[in-house]
């Protein structure tokens, strides 16, 4: 269910989405109570937007990064936090497994979960991954990955 913020005459249904179709007189109306509702959503709306495409919620109370890989660096870290994936350099090589372990393992420890809670989900013989990790929101996942790749 998408809540309408209303900005002159043009409604926001989402970050970036905005609904081309002028409000109604009846819609533009509105107490003060509901107009605090309003812009409470879209000061909820805004904060949302500032996470990246690359970290997604999910249905299942999980979340899922967008990982573009990089095996056989010197040490393991966050290189990135864009809009299409988190950039992670890996101190193993590609081959084996060794790398995908060596990615779970670094982000488990990164985001202060256990090494259960996180998985992989796409890309297991790809550099472009899609890592899934449980017990975090992405409002966390984001502030975490944000602070380690500024280190």
């Amino acid at each position: 269910m998408l809540a309408l913020a209303r900005f002159g005459a043009w409604a926001v249904a989402s970050p970036g989405v905005v609904v081309a179709k002028k409000m109604s007189k009846s819609t533009s109306k509105s107490s003060g109570k509901a107009s605090g509702a309003a812009a409470a959503a879209a000061a909820a709306s805004v904060a949302k937007s500032s996470i990246p495409a690359s970290i997604r919620s999910r249905p299942d109370a999980s979340v899922s990064i967008s990982v573009h890989a990089k095996p056989g660096s010197k040490s393991s870290g966050i290189t990135d936090v864009g809009e299409e994936r988190v950039g992670v350099q890996i101190d193993a090589p590609a081959r084996d497994g060794e790398a995908n372990e060596a990615l779970l393992g670094f982000m488990a420890e990164v985001l202060g979960v256990r090494k259960r809670e996180v998985s992989l989900s796409a890309g297991a013989r790809s550099r472009e991954k899609v890592v899934i990790v449980q017990g975090m929101s992405a409002e966390d996942v984001y502030s975490v990955l944000k602070a380690a790749a500024n280190k």
